[in-house]
């Protein structure tokens, strides 16, 4: 019965239109696609495109960096991109309470109405700001909705090219800074490899299943192989205030962690890679080695300038006292505050001996900038992507290795544990916000460290040497 009711009212809305399609003004709001994708709209509903207008912290940032660097519609043009089409805003005086829903974040329309790309970096994207709506299905079935359209080039996750996607998840400051590389560095994985793997961004954060497009009374819409994609766009950064479908949106963090990175050996024996997992030789060389798989770029990604990520190395003897500790950071802590020269090297990222990963940024005079306006240069230490499956290729190996002095405790190490933790901003620059009045506290209570299932290992000496390919006697590679 209530099916039948979305449909009449569908049909109704038609009729007012005075046209056999929804009006340009309907289709742009999100609302409107409910009707017939349920499921992609609860998905979307939840998802960090949906809450982009009205993150507490771009908000704050937002107003902050309209104060000091007059940015305009810089941020504005990718967290609320129709809200700048259509003239709702031109980034000051931002206010998302203020907007009506088809303004708010990465909408259905904004996304599939895509006539083409103009550029691969700050948005670049022109809409068609017409009746029909682009997909990645071939032979669209008809809707009494919207024309449809298959764009084989743009939308269809095998043959896309990550264009779309690159095209807002690349930024260039307006100090010319290229300071978010998502798209420039998935070119230079193997996923941009064709006849090897070809997955684009939507494969991997848009993951497909059997099941129908369209749904609804009248509707004649069959069920495609891998036809629904999710529409959660699950990555690491998750809502600091109340939003739809929260536990959704951490369940698609986890799923999409868990077989991101991990702490692991050599994934072949007898190549040109080092030893790798967690290893304790004499006389006190602690390491551990981490990889990245399943990953279309650097690790961490996007706003690698605001991301931590790090490694938490401890050693315990064998009444489980702490003989050495690194990267030991507490919930309310940076890893900055604990001045750990490991997990803050200066080392070059070839010596692979750091243990902190994230683009360290400074302004003109040297000195950190936690804004990326005040950005004029930058450093990155990032977990790097395969670029080749040639395992003859030094590059096969792209893990990397920290490494520790531990020849004072040495003798009395009984085990060891090592885990890499995630997180999406840094208390400091929070904090700021907060104190220039731009952000409320309580937010800084949501912020939320990850670790997934494969970045937590154990080392125990009386098992040490025994996992499955090992190389080095004094190794853990597999360890619980």
């Amino acid at each position: 019965m209530r099916a039948t009711m979305k449909y009449l009212i569908l049909i109704a809305l038609l009729v007012a239109c005075g046209d056999d399609k929804y009006s340009v003004a309907s289709l742009e709001d999100p609302s409107t696609c409910k009707t017939c994708h349920p499921k992609h709209y609860d998905q979307w509903s939840g998802s960090m495109h949906a809450y982009a207008a009205e993150d507490p912290v771009f908000v704050a940032m937002n107003a902050r960096g309209q104060r000091e660097a007059q940015l305009g519609t810089f941020c504005i043009n990718c967290h609320a991109p129709m809200a700048v089409k259509l003239g709702l805003s031109d980034g000051t005086n931002y206010d998302p309470s203020k907007l009506p829903p088809e303004a708010k974040g990465i909408t259905c329309y904004f996304c599939h109405n895509v006539d083409k790309v103009t550029d691969d970096h700050n948005n670049g994207l022109e809409l068609a700001m017409d009746q029909t709506m682009r997909g990645g299905a071939s032979k669209p079935a008809d809707t009494p909705a919207h024309n449809s359209s298959y764009d084989k080039n743009l939308m269809a996750s095998e043959t896309n090219g990550s264009t779309m996607c690159g095209s807002c998840h690349d930024i260039i400051t307006p100090a010319s800074v290229h300071l978010e590389r998502s798209f420039g560095e998935w070119k230079t994985t193997v996923f941009n490899q064709p006849g090897i793997n070809g997955d684009t961004c939507s494969k991997c954060h848009m993951k497909s299943a059997d099941g129908v497009i369209a749904e609804g009374p009248g509707l004649d819409v069959g069920n495609r192989p891998d036809g629904f994609h999710e529409h959660t766009f699950p990555a690491i950064d998750q809502a600091m205030s109340p939003f739809p479908n929260t536990d959704q949106q951490m369940a698609g963090i986890t799923d999409i962690l868990k077989s991101a990175i991990a702490i692991t050996g050599p994934a072949t024996a007898g190549t040109t890679t080092a030893p790798g997992g967690i290893c304790l030789d004499p006389p006190g060389v602690l390491s551990v080695r981490v990889d990245t798989f399943n990953v279309g770029h650097m690790y961490p990604s996007g706003a690698a300038q605001d991301r931590r990520v790090w490694v938490e190395v401890i050693a315990y003897d064998a009444a489980n006292t702490i003989l050495f500790s690194s990267g030991n950071v507490g919930e309310t802590q940076d890893p900055e505050d604990i001045a750990d020269p490991v997990v803050n090297c200066v080392d070059t990222p070839a010596n692979k001996k750091c243990s902190g990963f994230w683009d360290r940024m400074t302004k003109a005079d040297g000195t950190r900038a936690d804004f990326f306006w005040e950005v004029t240069n930058e450093t990155s230490y990032l977990l790097k992507p395969a670029t080749t499956i040639v395992t003859s290729d030094p590059a096969f190996d792209h893990s990397t290795t920290a490494v520790w002095n531990v020849s004072d405790v040495f003798g009395q190490i009984d085990h060891i544990t090592a885990r890499v933790r995630t997180r999406p901003f840094p208390y400091k620059t929070l904090d700021a916000l907060v104190a220039s009045g731009d952000l409320d506290a309580s937010y800084a209570q949501s912020l939320t460290s990850l670790t997934g299932d494969g970045a937590m290992k154990v080392w125990d000496k009386a098992t040490k040497g025994t996992g499955a390919g090992s190389m080095n006697t004094n190794c853990n590679f597999n360890g619980n």
